[in-house]
């Protein structure tokens, strides 16, 4: 497949968005952190915004942040999703030098989904790693197939295997065929809460009670409180690990 790699080009953040818009459930949109944040990696971190262009259309959309991490990888934040892109934007106001690159998300239009473009987008960010001096790349990894399974816990699912020895989900297959070490579970990568009436415009359903209620997307089981007028969903994630390149001097 011929293609080419667009980043700083114009109106990229609305390329982003609409390739993201219907791809992640209603609820992922409402992420407090995200909300406020996305819109500045295309201010601060325009270089690591990009798309990938086939014929004129646009197939897939990888988003990462640069930041500083001089501990052990096993010590990355339990907060993962919301954590990094926080501590990449702080770092930068700050004008702390980055040293690692972390990758947000990696997006296919639903034309081109099951066609290994996902793969294409890692390799493209690792080479956009190794290209600006990053020896590591991180990513809190949300596994494609978990949600199929939201009574699992996130600890165990992630050690789920095939015959092969490689991991059940595809998406975390697509990491360790790249290359990638799963470092650890990130039980809180993002928290998502509002009132009962947000969350039944979020999910389409009636919450006439307060429980832990299974909801098309999630990844784990999310709460509705009726009396404090509050539903809650914490997403778990996977710290993957990947080697980019030479450190930058």
């Amino acid at each position: 497949m011929q293609y080419h790699v667009l980043t700083k080009i114009p109106k990229q953040i609305e390329i982003h968005y609409e390739i993201t818009q219907h791809l992640w459930p209603e609820f992922m949109h409402h992420d407090p952190v995200a909300k406020k944040n996305l819109p500045l990696l295309f201010e601060y971190f325009p270089e690591f915004q990009f798309s990938l262009e086939v014929d004129g259309d646009i197939i897939g959309t990888g988003n990462s942040v640069p930041y500083f991490w001089d501990k052990p990888f096993s010590q990355l934040s339990d907060s993962g999703w919301d954590w990094v892109i926080k501590k990449a934007v702080a770092d930068y106001e700050r004008g702390v030098e980055s040293n690692t690159l972390n990758g947000l998300q990696i997006a296919i239009s639903e034309k081109y989904q099951g066609q290994g473009i996902s793969y294409i987008i890692l390799k493209e960010m690792l080479a956009l790693a190794a290209q600006n001096g990053y020896r590591y790349l991180t990513i809190p990894v949300r596994p494609s197939l978990k949600s199929q399974y939201p009574l699992i816990s996130m600890e165990n699912y992630m050690n789920w295997k095939r015959e092969d020895g490689l991991p059940f989900d595809p998406w975390l297959r697509v990491h360790v065929k790249a290359g990638g070490v799963i470092i650890k579970l990130c039980s809180r990568s993002m928290y998502i809460s509002g009132s009962i009436v947000q969350w039944e415009q979020w999910t389409g359903l009636k919450f006439l009670e307060s429980n832990e209620y299974i909801i098309r997307g999630a990844l784990n089981p999310m709460d509705i409180d009726l009396k404090n007028n509050l539903g809650e969903y914490v997403e778990p994630n996977i710290w993957v690990l990947h080697k980019a390149g030479k450190e930058k001097d």
